[in-house]
Formats: C-alpha cells, sequence, structure tokens
C-alpha cells in the first residue's frame, strides 16, 4: 500500500495525501465524515432513516413508515439499526454503504451529503436519471471499486452466494499510477544494505522496477489516466471478477480493456456488437457523434483531439498529481493560457489576432473556446476535453453546445454562424427558423434534453458568461425550471438563480413536492424585475416583459426522451 512509499518518497506522499484521489473512497471516522449524523430524519419510498453517531461510529435507523405509524409510540417496533462502514467521496459529495448480508457486500444508502449545500438529499436526485425509473440497490463490490479503488477484485463466490472482494487500496493511491510496487521497494531495501561502491553500481544496472507516468510516451502516459478517466469496455464474465484489471501502467490500455469510441467504429469492429447488446452505452455517455457527454470520462475526449492525434499532447502536459492544487489538478502555471501556449507558443505575441477578443476578456481564454463546458457531472457543466473549434454545423448536426453560443447566452445560433464566417471564414451554415429568432441558449434550456436543460441553465449562472450576456433576463426563464421533471436539472437552475441580481437569497428545495415547486415558479416570477433593454432573442418584448405563449410553447416541444446520463 500507500504506506510503504512514504519513508523514501515524503514529499510525494504528502502531496497525494492531500489529494482527493486518495480520499475517495474511505472508510468512515471524525477525520473522513463530512455529513450530519445529528439525528436528522428524511423519508425516502416508504422507509424513514434517521442519521446518529455513537461515539465515533455512524449509525442509521430505518423505519417503515406504515409500522411507525400505527405504533402507539410512533416508532417501527421492528426497525433496522445500522453501522455504516464507508464512505465514498470527499469534494463536492459524501456516499455512504450499509454493510450487506454476504459477505463484505456494501450497498448503497438511499441519501448522500453535499458538501457545498451543508444538505442531505435523496441520491436518486443527483443525477440526470429518468425520474419515472425504478432504481435498484447499488452494489458498491462490482461497480465503484472498479475505478475509486486501488487493485480491485470483486470475488463474488456464486457458490456461496457472497462477495469477498479485495482491495491494494482505499482510495487511488501511488501504485494505481506507478504499477505494483513491491519489486521496487524490495529492490531499494535490499540496495540501501550494500556498501558504497555496489551499492550504486547495482543501482545503475538494475532497473527501477516501477513506473513513473511523465517518463512514458503522451500514448502510454495517457492510458494511465484513461484506465480509470475512460469509457473501457470489459465483459463482466471475465477474470476481472475474480482477479482485477490485468492492465497494468506502461502496458497498452488497448490489450485488455480497450476504449470504446463510437467515432471509430471501422477501426472497433468488435464495438458493434457490444452496442447492439447494450444500445444505452451511446445515449448514456456520448453526443450523436461519438463525442463523450459525462464526466470522469475525460480520456476519452483527449483521444479525439487533435492535439494528441497530430501532436503529443497528454493528461500530464495540463495535470499533474503532484504538483498541483487538489481542486482540479492543474499543473503549476496550467490554469491559464499557459496550457496551450506551451505549444503553441507562436500566438503568444498577438494573441487577439487569434482570439479576436480582448486580450483581457473571457473570450482570449483558450479553453473557454477550445474546451467549452459541455460535459455534464456532478450536478454541474464540466469543460469538455476533446480540443475542437466551435463550428454552427457541428451544434446544428449533434446538439452539443458550442463555445459562443454558451458565453453569449443572448445570441442565435444565425449571429454565430455569421461571426464565425466573418471572423474566421467558416462556411456559414443554413440554419433552421427559430435558431435564427431565438437565442440558442433559450432553446436548449426550454426545450432541449435533460442534459442539454442542465448545461444551459449552469452557463446562466457562469461568470463570463453574465459578463458577455448582461443579467436578469435569465431569471424568468430559470424560473420555469423550477419544476423541470429531473430534479438534477432543477437543482442547476436554482444554483443559477441565486447568482442572479436579487436572488441571492431565493430559497428553493429542488426535491420538494411539484405543489412546493410550482409556488417557487410563481415566486420568482413575481420577484423578476422586467427590464427595456433585453433583446426578442431572449423571449421579452420591447417593454421587457416576458413572452409568455413563446415561452410556453416552447416548453410544450421540449424534448423529454427518458434520459440517463451515467456519470
Amino acid at each position: 500500500g500507500s504506506d510503504s512509499c512514504r519513508d523514501c518518497h515524503a514529499n510525494e506522499h504528502k502531496s497525494w495525501h492531500a489529494s482527493y484521489h486518495r480520499s475517495m473512497t474511505q472508510l468512515m471516522s471524525p477525520e473522513t465524515v463530512q455529513a450530519a449524523f445529528d439525528g436528522q430524519t428524511h423519508e425516502f419510498q416508504g422507509e424513514r432513516f434517521t442519521m446518529h453517531r455513537r461515539g465515533e461510529e455512524y449509525w442509521t435507523t430505518i423505519e417503515s413508515i406504515q409500522a411507525a405509524a400505527i405504533s402507539p409510540e410512533g416508532r417501527d417496533p421492528q426497525a433496522l439499526h445500522m453501522r455504516m462502514g464507508m464512505v465514498t467521496g470527499s469534494h463536492h459529495m459524501q456516499v455512504f454503504w450499509l454493510p450487506g448480508m454476504k459477505g463484505n457486500l456494501q450497498i448503497g444508502f438511499p441519501f448522500a451529503w453535499l458538501i457545498e449545500d451543508q444538505r442531505w438529499a435523496p441520491r436518486n436526485s443527483l443525477f440526470i436519471r429518468d425520474p419515472h425509473t425504478v432504481l435498484s440497490k447499488e452494489n458498491w463490490n462490482m461497480n465503484c471499486i472498479r475505478c475509486h479503488t486501488t487493485g480491485p477484485q470483486p470475488r463474488p463466490n456464486q457458490a456461496a452466494q457472497r462477495f469477498e472482494s479485495r482491495i491494494a487500496d482505499l482510495g487511488i493511491s501511488c501504485e494505481a499510477c506507478h504499477g505494483p510496487a513491491k519489486r521496487h521497494v524490495d529492490r531499494q531495501q535490499r540496495l540501501a544494505k550494500l556498501p558504497e561502491p555496489e551499492r550504486q553500481t547495482t543501482l545503475d544496472a538494475e532497473p527501477l522496477a516501477i513506473v513513473q507516468p511523465t517518463d512514458l510516451d503522451h500514448v502510454h502516459s495517457s492510458q494511465v489516466c484513461g484506465s480509470c478517466h475512460g469509457m473501457k469496455w470489459f465483459d463482466k464474465s471475465e477474470e476481472w471478477t475474480a482477479h482485477g484489471f490485468r492492465y497494468r501502467p506502461g502496458d497498452d490500455l488497448n490489450k485488455t480493456t480497450p476504449i470504446i469510441r463510437p467515432t471509430q467504429l471501422e477501426k472497433q469492429p468488435w464495438l458493434k456488437p457490444v452496442l447492439k447488446k447494450n444500445p444505452s452505452i451511446f445515449n448514456d455517455f456520448f453526443w450523436p457523434d461519438g463525442h463523450i457527454r459525462v464526466t470522469g470520462r475525460e480520456y476519452n475526449g483527449l483521444l479525439e483531439s487533435p492535439c494528441y492525434q497530430r501532436g503529443e499532447m497528454s493528461c500530464v502536459s495540463c495535470h499533474s498529481m503532484h504538483e498541483s492544487d487538489p481542486d482540479d489538478q492543474l499543473a503549476r502555471g496550467m490554469r491559464g493560457n499557459q496550457a496551450c501556449l506551451q505549444c503553441h507558443d507562436g500566438m503568444s505575441d498577438d494573441l487577439t489576432r487569434h482570439t479576436r477578443h480582448a486580450a483581457d476578456s473571457p473570450g482570449s481564454n483558450c479553453t473557454n473556446c477550445h474546451m467549452p463546458h459541455t460535459s455534464y457531472g456532478l450536478l454541474k457543466a464540466i469543460r469538455g476535453h476533446t480540443i475542437e473549434t466551435p463550428d454552427v454545423t457541428t451544434t446544428l448536426a449533434t446538439g452539443r453546445p458550442n463555445a459562443c453560443n454558451l458565453c453569449h447566452l443572448d445570441k442565435t445560433l444565425d449571429w454565430t454562424a455569421e461571426q464565425l464566417a466573418k471572423r474566421t471564414g467558416q462556411a456559414k451554415p443554413t440554419v433552421p427558423g427559430e435558431h435564427r429568432t431565438t437565442a440558442a441558449s433559450v432553446l436548449w434550456l426550454l426545450k432541449g434534453d435533460a442534459g442539454q436543460r442542465a448545461l444551459a441553465a449552469w452557463h446562466m449562472g457562469w461568470q463570463p458568461a453574465l459578463e458577455a450576456s448582461g443579467s436578469g433576463w435569465q431569471q424568468p426563464l430559470l424560473a420555469e425550471l423550477l419544476n423541470d421533471p429531473y430534479s438534477a436539472v432543477r437543482y442547476m437552475a436554482h444554483k443559477a438563480l441565486a447568482r442572479q441580481p436579487g436572488f441571492g437569497e431565493f430559497e428553493y428545495d429542488f426535491v420538494a413536492d411539484e405543489p412546493a415547486r410550482l409556488a417557487k415558479r410563481k415566486a420568482a416570477l413575481a420577484k423578476w424585475k422586467p427590464s427595456p433593454t433585453n433583446p426578442a432573442a431572449v423571449l421579452l418584448n420591447a417593454n421587457g416583459q416576458r413572452l409568455t405563449n413563446q415561452v410556453q410553447q416552447l416548453i410544450q416541444t421540449r424534448d423529454n426522451r427518458p434520459m440517463r446520463l451515467r456519470e
């Protein structure tokens, strides 16, 4: 485990210990649990859960609401008292696990703790998932164990009907990136006992027996990250359930668990039967053109990038595990344009000639134009990791928002097409009627699929977009999403609304029942103050009043296809 590395690599161990990779999965203790186990009671699917502590232990009492209602004491006489032992997450949210009755089976607790909001919420409300779906109990041993631990082995014992799962480390530790370290540790300990100069001679002659990802070529280096942060394929019947994945850092990932790339169907003949057998894979993870649309799969985005395909860009071109802010693991100096200018250095002297935006504006930030927030996850929008150029034709074909309209929220796709034609020479495509009259963000917000609505809502609270598009006009539109069918969309709409002038203290519960949500929608609309300075493209008239009929017409044509974006 990671403790074996600390004696020789104290600084690296310290920086890793401060990372969210290390704390991805932990045993529950006062040091690891951020949630309030203070006697709060919450109800879910006919059961009442009370979260409380016993010393340094974390417990839940589970009661039948119906049984408690007919009991003289108001308590279920057959209530279950269960101690929770494990927690996943430490950055945005924490989810908890209940021990099952079959070996070391871990079953998902139905409530999660939102760290920023400091509140409990039903776990199923925190994802873009069809609200009509009947959820089964989540099994940690066959799912989360894959990427949230090091050296996972699910080890289901079919004969005994139990799990005998093993891991090398909870969380993502040293060996996840550097490979099995026993030979390296044994070598170093043996060499430490040798006298000089024999020690140095042996040191030079023997291989280090460890992998340093930054020393690998860009393909194999990125595969180290991609083994978790990629949409890889493996058959559950294969040996991984007993022995874990065969991939080790430095290997060729494609030989063990190849990455699913719908853009490369002709080069992945094995993928067609996979997609036929599992048709939900495409819709749950990808945009229609095969580009990834959920977080946690950034390696897929990298693979489609020309900087990787025609250059040598890798994950460690921008990220570092040991010299970075734990928030996003960006290496020192990589938060701004230097991340791109380290290769595209010829643009640094005259950046505005390329960006056609003021040097100090968000439009001259390379990632805002070439890595817009088009992936969803963790109740927010995430930067897509495919380096691409804004293109209205792609947006029309795939529904994936382009960078221009994610910043210029008050502009139509037709406006963007004209600007790109004028500024970059792109051929202007034929733009449908509604995209000539109504802002693209408004169309995504009111009639897009659940994923598009979530992205549009998030951007209406994004500061660079507010600087480019102004504020205030978004408020009545966001109010409509306070009663969206998808709880995650409602959450993001409220977050964006709270960043609007006058709405910082607007209270709202995204998991409240529909009458309460409709009341909050009405309250938000009443609180909004019209302004005559806003354009018709955002569905306001010359006096700043909302065009209610047009708003409702768009909502009635909303893309209501059931959606599940699997983070």
